[in-house]
């Protein structure tokens, strides 16, 4: 019921949740053509585990090398999701990973982090 997956494509991310260590990745690069189309899947599946998922901790690793501004949109809906599930009390890790000579990516997850607070975005270098 929970498994979820979507297979990268050269303008698309790989979304996959892993039920052992309920963990969710997003990694890749994101610039799809139509971004209501290509995310409303992830959303409606992001939803329903959401609502349904007990209260083991939920871990999303971030993992974009390239991202357009509708994708930033995109991250800031998922990062507003999961911040509303701390502020519910549920456990939420979440990490921010790029490039550690990325400084582009790293000032978008600090300025992530600035704004999702109570979220607690994770910086992560690779």
């Amino acid at each position: 019921m929970d498994k979820f997956k979507i297979e990268a494509t050269k303008h698309t991310p790989e979304i996959v949740y892993h039920e052992e260590g309920n963990l969710l990745e997003i990694k890749g690069e994101s610039y799809p053509g139509n971004i209501s189309e290509f995310y409303e899947p992830f959303f409606n599946w992001l939803d329903t585990h959401l609502k349904n998922r007990g209260e083991e901790p939920f871990t999303v690793h971030v993992d974009l090398s390239y991202v357009n501004s509708s994708t930033v949109r995109v991250l800031w809906k998922l990062f507003s999701r999961l911040q509303e599930e701390v502020e519910n009390g549920k456990q939420v890790v979440a990490d921010w990973i790029y490039d550690e000579d990325d400084d582009d990516k790293l000032e978008m997850g600090e300025e992530f982090q600035d704004d999702f607070k109570e979220l607690g975005l994770n910086l992560v270098s690779k």
